[in-house]
């Protein structure tokens, strides 16, 4: 690897007798570390190598062609570096445990932080997770449905949007757009992308996404900046900055020193030669005390482009929806029926009005005259109902029903049921006489060859 001379003078004067080890790590293999999704059950067969700041990181002895398991697909875990799981042990360090927060992730594609985030905070928790680039955004979705969380909301804005929520929420995650330095390892393109100029630019960008984020926070709320980078000017140059301008208080956090992290005057730093993981930063602030949130009076009954749903229609929901009454169920102009948990309809309403533009609940299905048509968020999510009829399909099987290809089932049962893989939802198929319809959608269906 040619690493650029600005970056290498920068790196040098930053590592000192700590250079060489640095440059035999980023010509090393990446290690490869996945995160396990609570909500799900999952038997790994693999001996278990824990992240050491991260009870649900484990790494993988290899890194296989995720695309061919279909327990990936499923969403039973997250494939994330390690370094950045450290997120993770901040929020369980500076949020009480059990408490109700409402959070946001400002720059979440492709969702890694935000289903950590969900993991790590009281399972009643509102977390709304928003990126603004629309691609990205999509790739956000999908990850977000694979994780099966009825309390992620998500939206697609810039951090200048948020005007009207200054002080509601308790967590904001700064994951700032950067250099992308602690890549360099794993991604050829951000050694070719990167200049002196262009640190500049990300990190003037950096403080107009904290400025904004700042005022998003509640009187007490924590604020948590992290990047992938290791360069001053967007590390601790931008924390130093953000305290000078804000009056934001910052935070340490408890270390073992088995770990390794490097902590700085602001906030902490990790090195792929000192931790298993690649670089990353990260910074905590507290906002100080004053008058707290007040949620305005609400009129509306339902979020804003949503319908309640009537008594009779929610009971012939009931064989496909676990809980019904822990739920609130609304209609979208094109005959969605969405679910929101019951404590955050509320929430829901308020965020609705306030940004306008929300994705929220999770995607139940719609009526077709008489029948029901199970929408693909069901399938991934633990809402739906234990009474459904399920076929488990082996791995060769699993496989091209998401490949979208037909297949045969030695009893094959009539009408709607759930495939599965090692008791994990895939997606829906429906038995008719003398077929087997796959229902997974076009644009989820693996497109390399599975042999």
């Amino acid at each position: 690897m040619i690493l650029p001379p600005d970056f290498t003078e920068q790196i040098k004067a930053q590592l000192g007798d700590e250079w060489p080890a640095f440059l035999n790590a980023l010509a090393s293999p990446a290690p490869t570390s996945i995160r396990f999704n609570l909500l799900k059950n999952i038997n790994w067969q693999e001996n278990i190598d824990k992240v050491k700041w991260e009870p649900n990181g484990v790494y993988l002895s290899t890194r296989p062609v995720f695309t061919l398991d279909p327990a990936f697909h499923a969403g039973a875990y997250y494939v994330q570096e390690a370094s950045s799981m450290f997120v993770g042990e901040a929020v369980r360090q500076l949020v009480p445990a059990g408490r109700f927060v409402r959070a946001l992730d400002l720059c979440a594609a492709p969702g890694g932080k935000t289903t950590l985030l969900q993991s790590a905070l009281s399972r009643g928790s509102l977390l709304l997770a928003n990126e603004v680039i629309r691609p990205r955004y999509q790739i956000l979705r999908e990850n977000l449905m694979r994780w099966g969380a009825a309390n992620i909301f998500s939206s697609n804005l810039d951090s200048s949007a948020f005007g009207a929520l200054q002080g509601y929420f308790g967590l904001v995650l700064v994951d700032a757009p950067c250099s992308g330095e602690g890549l360099f390892r794993k991604d050829a393109d951000a050694v070719g992308e990167w200049s002196p100029d262009n640190v500049q630019l990300c990190c003037g960008r950096q403080k107009r996404i904290l400025a904004d984020a700042v005022a998003l926070l509640e009187p007490g709320g924590i604020l948590l900046y992290s990047t992938c980078t290791y360069n001053r000017f967007e590390n601790e140059e931008n924390a130093a900055w953000l305290a000078d301008q804000f009056g934001v208080e910052p935070l340490r956090l408890q270390l073992h020193p088995e770990w390794n992290i490097v902590e700085r005057e602001w906030g902490y730093q990790f090195y792929p030669h000192r931790v298993r993981g690649e670089g990353f930063y990260l910074a905590a602030f507290r906002r100080p005390p004053g008058p707290a949130f007040q949620m305005p009076r609400l009129k509306d009954k339902a979020p804003t482009g949503l319908a309640l749903l009537s008594r009779p229609v929610i009971e012939r929901l009931e064989p496909w929806v676990r809980d019904t009454a822990a739920l609130a169920f609304f209609e979208n102009k094109n005959g969605m029926i969405v679910a929101i948990p019951r404590t955050l309809e509320e929430e829901a309403r308020f965020l609705s009005q306030a940004l306008g533009r929300v994705q929220m609940g999770t995607e139940i299905g719609s009526f077709k005259n008489k029948d029901f048509v199970p929408a693909h968020a069901l399938a991934l999510s633990p809402l739906a109902a234990a009474g459904i009829p399920r076929v488990a399909l082996d791995r060769d099987t699993a496989l091209l029903f998401l490949k979208k290809e037909n297949i045969r089932l030695p009893h094959q049962p009539m009408g709607w049921m759930l495939a599965s893989y090692q008791g994990l939802g895939l997606g829906w198929a429906k038995g008719l006489a003398n077929r087997l319809n796959n229902y997974l959608p076009k644009e989820w269906r693996i497109r390399m060859d599975i042999n």
